[in-house]
């Protein structure tokens, strides 16, 4: 599906998602050098030029990807590119790549990915007189379903392309706008909305300027796609959607809500089958553990859900007050005795054992400075790996995302869209970690084949909502 739309401020401005006033456009690229984008697939080469990224086409290698570090979700992406007219290329986003194999189930099929293959959504760009296609603006997903929008065998696609002829510049600098809100996406093309969809298969990912591979073709070594101008303009999560709340597109996906915003179903206490009766509230689609004076597991205690879980993303909305600490914990063993914080010896008071990822005020909590090398605050594995310093949490009060992928022994912690830790659980490395751990007494710990998801009590006062998790296939 697509339309035109007129060029003027009255419906630019209706075309724009409604943002409060801390959202505003930030440059993705510094205009002097590649810091914060990390090539990925092919070995085309990318340098900077004049305040441009260029991308230069080289023979026989698969595609090639320049992708920013961080990751995003909910946003208004613009750029401009120009682009030899024998270079098919694109823009990624909401797009991934993983180390090892992965796979994912869309409507009863299974999509697999090898090892370091990018895949996702693409605004294609198609400028190639001689194939006479013009698709610029649509939508593909690389590596994974191919066309969304048009398609090749759709009624659309004759439309999609006598527009796109007319709106491509060729040999000129055009200008991309992507907009992503929630399943909703919008492409447009100097300023024509191109593409209007609604899709969820992933809600959050890196960007990616492409070069096309060109296999063997001697004729085509050398040439060039230029991008300048990106701009990311990021929205609010609790701005864009009802909180607590999967569209039909995400449930399609096979996200299922972990909390229904409104009752206790699907959790209970971490020591008995019943959910706490003090402790935790909740209210106004907020899940909130109480104040209790700093001590861990002494009032209501820590919750966990009833089913076990073994491949996942699990992602949740966090808030905390000054000072607090909490956490996030998964292969969850609630038959094992907590231990003493200190000595590591089992306790008759304290969290159920689980690999944790942790919730801290990094800068009033006095756990920050304890462990090792900073293993003890936001976003680390707790204990065992520090989450990495370029880390952003928002300040103390507004929400933040933790957002957790297993998949078979590798682990990936994200916060707000950035990975600060990754891991293999059972490796060597591993191994050794857990071994300099509070939890080296603790007969394999983290190999566990499933376990529960864990909220923390940990005696202050911290939020959840949009607790969501998808569980993925075996390797």
């Amino acid at each position: 599906m697509h339309k035109k739309i007129l060029i003027g401020l009255v419906l630019a401005a209706l075309a724009v998602p409604e943002m409060c006033p801390a959202e505003q456009a930030v440059d993705l690229f510094n205009g002097k050098d590649l810091t914060g984008w990390v090539q990925r697939g092919g070995k085309a080469k990318y340098t900077v030029e004049n305040g441009e990224i260029v991308g230069t086409t080289v023979l026989d290698t698969p595609n090639s990807f320049l992708c920013t570090e961080k990751t995003y979700g909910n946003f208004i992406f613009e750029c401009d590119f120009k682009v030899d007219p024998r270079l098919n290329s694109g823009v990624q986003f909401r797009s991934e790549c993983f180390d090892e194999p992965a796979s994912v189930e869309w409507k009863g099929k299974m999509i697999k990915f090898p090892a370091g293959r990018v895949h996702g959504y693409q605004y294609e760009i198609d400028p190639d007189p001689a194939k006479d296609r013009w698709w610029t603006g649509g939508i593909y997903d690389e590596g994974r379903r191919l066309w969304l929008n048009p398609t090749k065998t759709g009624p659309d696609g004759k439309a999609f392309t006598d527009e796109g002829r007319k709106l491509f510049k060729q040999g000129d600098w055009n200008h991309v706008r992507i907009e992503a809100v929630g399943d909703s996406i919008k492409t447009y093309l100097n300023g024509t909305l191109r593409t209007e969809l609604k899709d969820s298969l992933t809600l959050r990912g890196f960007f990616g300027l492409q070069v096309h591979n060109i296999g063997k073709e001697k004729d085509k070594a050398g040439i060039q796609v230029h991008y300048r101008n990106l701009k990311i303009t990021e929205l609010a999560a609790t701005a864009t959607a009802a909180t607590n709340t999967l569209t039909d597109a995400e449930k399609a996906a096979g996200w299922q809500l972990l909390w229904d915003g409104k009752t206790t179903a699907g959790w209970l206490s971490a020591k008995s089958e019943n959910f706490p009766a003090h402790g935790w509230s909740m209210k106004d689609g907020v899940l909130t553990v109480h104040e209790n004076g700093g001590e861990e597991s002494a009032d209501g205690g820590d919750i966990i859900t009833r089913q076990r879980y073994t491949n996942f993303e699990l992602m949740a909305d966090f808030k905390i007050t000054p000072g607090a600490n909490s956490g996030i914990k998964y292969f969850v063993q609630p038959a094992l005795s907590p231990i003493d914080k200190k000595t590591g010896q089992p306790t008759a008071v304290g969290s159920a054992i689980g690999l944790e990822f942790q919730i801290l005020d990094d800068a009033r909590h006095p756990d920050a400075k304890l462990g090792r090398d900073g293993d003890r605050t936001m976003g680390s594995l707790y204990d065992l790996i520090p989450a990495a310093s370029s880390k952003q949490p928002n300040p103390i009060g507004e929400w933040n995302t933790a957002h957790i992928v297993v998949h078979g022994s590798h682990v990936e912690h994200w916060l707000n869209g950035q990975k600060v830790v990754e891991y293999e659980r059972g490796s060597p490395a591993f191994r050794a970690l857990v071994a300099q751990s509070k939890y080296k007494d603790i007969p394999g710990f983290g190999e566990w084949h499933d376990g529960h998801i864990l909220l923390q009590e940990h005696g202050n006062e911290v939020s959840f909502q949009n607790i969501k998790l998808r569980e993925l296939p075996a390797n």
